[in-house]
């Protein structure tokens, strides 16, 4: 089997082994629009919306007349709170509002199978076929240099793991993620993609193919 048409996979030991075929969903076209549009998705629905300045009816103060209206020389006011003045109410101001947007399955799916692509074909993709007795951090980060992910990495498994989590969470770069909950932001952001076990087949079968 062609290097090229591999993943790069490893034993529970760090080991190399025989390498795993590409999927096909992960050797077509991609698209970048699909890409740049999920990541601005992402990034909106981050933002909390709970910015908020106070309108004219909601500051305190100002329910006297500062002068009366004629005769003063001075232009007419019917309140220091008004826009103009110190401390006085914010026109237009920001109000509480959400940020999050909408995107269609399929352009979900084909931002995802995009940056895999991406990360596979820069070789950056490794695979291992279970991770075990890595409770602590030094044993994590062993096999981690093992394994070629110097840099950042994320480690995707296919469901919760409390022992990984534990072992992982404290290495600088390091993220652990199911992979149900694996985004494209993330694989954009780390370096390396360790996959674990199934993690593969659940994101093939979670990019529209079959696992």
């Amino acid at each position: 089997m062609s290097t090229e048409n591999t993943i790069k996979t490893f034993t529970p030991a760090g080991e190399p082994a025989t390498g795993t075929a590409v999927p096909s969903i992960f050797e077509g076209r991609g698209n970048s629009h699909a890409v740049y549009l999920a990541v601005l998705r992402q990034m909106a629905d981050r933002r909390t919306g709970t910015h908020k300045t106070k309108t004219r009816g909601e500051v305190s103060g100002g329910g006297r007349k500062p002068w009366k209206q004629k005769g003063t020389g001075r232009a007419r006011q019917g309140s220091i709170r008004a826009p103009q003045w110190r401390h006085g109410a914010i026109i237009f101001g920001p109000r509480p509002r959400k940020y999050t947007q909408s995107l269609p399955e399929k352009v979900r799916k084909l931002a995802m199978r995009t940056v895999m692509a991406g990360k596979i074909k820069e070789g950056r993709v490794i695979i291992v076929s279970a991770i075990e007795g890595v409770g602590k951090t030094k044993d994590a980060l062993k096999l981690i240099r093992k394994l070629g992910a110097d840099r950042t990495a994320l480690v995707v498994i296919p469901g919760e793991n409390a022992s990984l989590r534990q072992g992982m969470r404290n290495l600088v770069g390091v993220r652990v993620e199911p992979a149900n909950a694996v985004s494209v932001y993330d694989v954009i952001k780390f370096q390396h993609v360790i996959l674990v076990g199934d993690s593969l087949a659940a994101l093939v079968k979670r990019c529209g193919g079959e696992a």
